[in-house]
């Protein structure tokens, strides 16, 4: 396995050529398989064109996370070319844009009457802000005018962004659009993991360092159980949201004080991510309170 992470075709711009190659190849294919002048043919294509970038946004959200918490040759190799994984989501994502660009202009009273959504505008203009942004700076002429944190900031922005965007699609094919194909039960569930993955990398790294730092340090059971049984609780809301999304939408809408929020917030109401918030909660509290173990000088 370690060799064969090592052949070029796998590394750097031959896997970008190797994954967007066949990618952009299979919207043509589609294109003329497709009837291009009616708005229901586009509309085909931009869920085509997500469906095959949703993949690759997921693997470059939880690359850093395999490594930390799975360490080994594959792990080196996904974080070594997570920057091309990423580019070869944004050609895939080029083609959506594509595809939206001729809806909302060819087939525009189609776009006005059947598809806008103000908020869903927004979501989507930040998006592909971030996304044009974050590659942009996945070069060295533009990387090189960022400090390092301030191009730490724009790309874990960006890709948590990104991922909420397309996890949260997914979310609402299963719990309010209804008739959800396996395809949707697959990508809500990856994406969730995903960021399980992420949170539970994140309490790993995060103990490590306290451990160096402090030797001798450990956390109260007690807490370590609390945030097991909040990640429990998790999964369990997360394949249960019809049950519980009711009281948590009459909450966070259809009030005055909410009124802006559901126009113009991207993301809101935040039912779709209340799951994944409690297994961040959980990772937390599995850390804290700690305490110090004495270290008996045996000599």
């Amino acid at each position: 396995m370690s060799e064969l992470l090592k052949s070029k075709a796998l590394n750097g711009w031959q896997l970008f050529c190797l994954i967007s190659g066949p990618i952009s190849v299979a919207m043509l294919i589609a294109m003329t398989r497709t009837d291009m002048s009616a708005a229901e043919g586009v509309s085909s294509m931009i869920q085509l064109s997500v469906r095959c970038a949703v993949p690759l946004l997921y693997v470059a959200f939880i690359a850093s996370s395999i490594l930390i918490l799975f360490p080994g040759a594959f792990g080196r190799w996904l974080l070594k070319n997570r920057s091309y994984i990423g580019l070869s989501f944004a050609a895939a994502m080029a083609w959506q844009l594509l595809f939206i660009l001729w809806l909302t202009t060819i087939h525009r009273d189609y776009y006005v009457d059947e598809v806008y959504v103000l908020r869903d505008v927004i979501e989507g203009v930040i998006g592909y802000a971030f996304l044009i942004a974050m590659t942009i700076t996945s070069f060295k002429f533009a990387r090189k005018h960022l400090r390092p944190k301030q191009w730490t900031v724009l790309h874990k922005s960006g890709i948590y962004f990104l991922w909420a965007y397309a996890y949260s699609v997914y979310w609402w094919n299963l719990y309010y659009y209804g008739n959800p194909i396996w395809l949707d039960y697959l990508y809500y569930w990856t994406g969730f993991l995903a960021c399980a993955a992420r949170s539970a990398a994140w309490r790993k790294q995060r103990w490590s360092r306290v451990e160096k730092a402090s030797p001798g340090i450990r956390t109260q059971t007690v807490f370590v159980f609390l945030g097991l049984v909040l990640v429990a609780i998790a999964f369990v809301m997360a394949a249960t949201d019809a049950v519980w999304r009711g009281p948590v939408d009459a909450l966070t809408t259809g009030h005055a004080a909410t009124a802006l929020a559901e126009m113009y917030l991207p993301y809101w109401p935040p039912t779709p991510f209340v799951a994944s918030l409690i297994i961040a909660l959980g990772a937390w509290m599995t850390l804290k309170p700690r305490y110090a173990v004495p270290i008996v000088d045996s000599r």
